[in-house]
């Protein structure tokens, strides 16, 4: 297939599309900034005096130049945890357990496609916007809800914490060294993962809406959406009856499969068939008798004395520094990779050729490198069209939208609605 010559790319296929946001931290904010990026125009609703509980999670933070905008003066900077998961997005912020306030959420989901919460289950049904009161103002809306345990069951009322979730749900059992106690992983996968789900969710609402003009209500959760990601080892156990174990880098099935050390760093190697472990033995190792002993002639046989040979291995690897082995190893058809760290993730020569950062104008922080949208269509990633945004940054902007006079919004202010 030859590589594209035009990068046209395509409309953006949202941009029809209002999103009421009404979630926080990372999972719900996930979701709705990958629909932020497909156009949505994305409302986020957050809590007057401090808003997304990420906003406070600090160090780091932006710098704030001098030059910043001075209706802002009074916030704290800019939380990098909170710009990761907010691009795309318009913030105000409103009381709705205020009856004023209340009222402007009502008149948002009735001009909404799609809202999404990530309260405990019948919080909002308690204060007028559960699923039925919203399905009442607007019979088509897709309405998603992200939780820790989903919408029904005996935990339905616990909090979700993606490392609680973790641990509670398989993740950590398996992660970690073999002779170790349990780890987490080292970002919030569980809420990536169930926010990805959420947005794939939510893309299905809308077609069936427009395919049935009736409204949809989503129940997504951490618990389950982390059941699906163990993957093979979920079916390990259901079909074979097979208890997982930790393995640190290793992989249970296919030896070797792993970190390695070198004299100065670790290389992954993965050499997953005959094959493989041949070009190992012979170009790497040049001990091309090993292929041929009956200990490792064969996968099976390589599992069985799993240590032996990674000792072997190790004990190679170890005479050379990471660079020379990355010389010998690049092109030969051997699965490999260094182990980097994040300032050389980021020079990576790929991350470099692909643009995989972003530079954007902050109007708080000035311009701010993020990492870009990951997907191209026909050669093409969807724009960063908004920083994140301050703290109620759009409150005034949204609500003239709604029909408000500017006396209106000056008497919500100071009633501390918004």
């Amino acid at each position: 297939m030859r590589p594209l010559s035009v990068s046209t790319g395509i409309p953006p296929p949202l941009a029809d599309i209002r999103v009421l946001d009404l979630t926080r931290v990372l999972a719900g904010p996930t979701c709705t900034m990958l629909l932020a990026d497909l156009g949505a125009d994305v409302i986020k609703v957050e809590e007057l005096s401090k808003g997304d509980d990420t906003r406070s999670w600090t160090p780091p933070s932006a710098p704030l130049p001098k030059d910043s905008p001075p209706e802002a003066a009074h916030l704290p900077p800019e939380s990098a945890y909170f710009m990761a998961a907010n691009r795309n997005k318009r913030s105000i912020t409103v009381n709705f357990k205020h009856r004023d306030g209340l009222e402007i959420l009502h008149k948002l989901v009735k001009r909404s496609d799609v809202l999404v919460e990530n309260f405990v289950p019948g919080k909002l049904s308690s204060i007028g916007l559960g699923w039925e009161d919203c399905k009442r103002i607007n019979p088509r809306l897709v309405y998603a809800s992200i939780t820790g345990y989903g919408q029904t069951g005996p935990y339905r009322q616990a909090p979700g914490y993606d490392v609680v979730i973790e641990a509670e749900a398989g993740l950590m059992h398996i992660t970690g060294e073999p002779d170790g106690p349990p780890c987490k992983v080292g970002v919030a996968v569980t809420d990536i993962m169930t926010g990805l789900y959420a947005h794939g969710a939510i893309m299905a609402g809308l077609r069936s809406v427009g395919q049935t003009d009736q409204g949809v209500w989503i129940d997504c959760n951490l618990f389950e959406t982390q059941l699906a990601g163990l993957a093979n080892i979920a079916s390990n156990y259901l079909i074979a009856g097979d208890e997982a174990s930790r393995h640190g880098t290793a992989h249970p099935s296919i030896v070797p499969y792993q970190v390695f050390p070198c004299k100065d760093g670790f290389l992954m190697i993965g050499a997953g068939n005959e094959k493989q472990f041949k070009l190992l033995t012979t170009i790497i190792l040049q001990q091309p008798e090993l292929a041929h002993d009956p200990r490792f002639s064969t996968n099976a046989a390589r599992v069985a004395n799993r240590e032996e040979l990674i000792d072997i291995i190790s004990a190679a690897l170890k005479r050379h520094d990471r660079t020379h082995w990355i010389d010998r190893l690049t092109g030969i058809g051997i699965p490999f990779g260094p182990i980097n760290n994040i300032s050389q993730t980021f020079s990576h020569p790929q991350a470099v050729a692909r643009s995989s950062t972003v530079v954007v104008d902050h109007p708080r922080a000035g311009k701010v490198q993020m990492v870009a949208p990951p997907v191209t269509y026909n050669g093409k990633r969807m724009p960063v069209r908004r920083p994140p945004p301050w703290l109620s940054q759009h409150t005034a902007e949204v609500l003239r939208e709604l029909g408000y006079s500017v006396d209106d919004i000056v008497r919500l202010r100071t009633a501390r609605v918004v």
